[in-house]
């Protein structure tokens, strides 16, 4: 399947389950991207605008380039309010954007999708002058018995899991990305609580979660649903991420 495709059959999941940014990315990126409330910031990969949001409720402009149709058009749905959001169908290597229309690029859990010799000339041609780039995920911790026993229930049930995770992202990648300039990262803390049947839903939302039908599915659910049973406090879990942003100049 085409990565631009993989998210089709995931959006209600991907919107009700998926982690949003911490409020505190913006005074970072004010700080160190001199992000103000008159930027412009191109969202590249923005799926159902989660990371939009972070900047639409700052009161920035947000052109959102997403190629994924459902993904696109649900981003439209949830932030029809905000008359400041515009979304393209492009792609991280052919945004559809005009020349130098952005002060801040940002991508949100997408970068590692990305073709990235190609995205950061498009990225280039897109920013302004002493235009900035972010790139952000929430990741996973493995700290509790609960989340290391739900990572080991990936690697058993998840079809491409290593292949396609953000983690192979490492800073030999980032910094041949931001060369030859440098970048700087900064780490935040985030967490989300589940019930059983927000903890299934976060777990389909992944690209590389076995769906209903694939023979793997059902294995996996009932798997989970033992997971979760020996971990559950007041019928709960808890998910921890490091929010992990990082920022430079191209």
């Amino acid at each position: 399947m085409k990565h631009t495709e993989r998210f089709s059959d995931r959006v209600e999941n991907y919107v009700k389950y998926r982690p949003h940014y911490p409020q505190a990315i913006i005074p970072c990126l004010e700080q160190e991207a001199g992000l103000t409330r008159e930027s412009v910031v191109a969202d590249i990969g923005a799926g159902t605008g989660i990371s939009s949001l972070l900047f639409l409720e700052y009161g920035n402009k947000v052109l959102a380039v997403e190629p994924n149709t459902p993904m696109r058009e649900k981003a439209e749905q949830l932030h029809q309010r905000f008359p400041n959001f515009s979304t393209f169908a492009g792609t991280a290597e052919r945004t559809m954007l005009p020349d130098a229309c952005a002060d801040l690029i940002v991508a949100g859990q997408a970068f590692h999708w990305f073709s990235q010799g190609a995205a950061g000339a498009e990225f280039r041609r897109i920013g302004r002058k002493d235009a900035h780039v972010a790139l952000m995920w929430n990741e996973r911790r493995t700290d509790t018995d609960f989340e290391r026993e739900y990572e080991l229930l990936i690697a058993q049930y998840a079809t491409d899991y290593k292949e396609t995770g953000h983690r192979n992202i490492g800073p030999a990648q980032l910094a041949l990305f931001f060369s030859p300039s440098t970048y700087k990262e900064h780490t935040f803390h985030n967490a989300q609580m589940f019930d059983f049947s927000g903890l299934k839903g976060r777990l389909l939302s992944s690209s590389y979660a076995p769906q209903e039908g694939h023979p793997s599915h059902q294995p996996m659910i009932h798997r989970l649903e033992e997971i979760f049973e020996r971990h559950k406090q007041h019928g709960m879990i808890k998910f921890h991420y490091n929010t992990r942003l990082y920022i430079g100049k191209l």
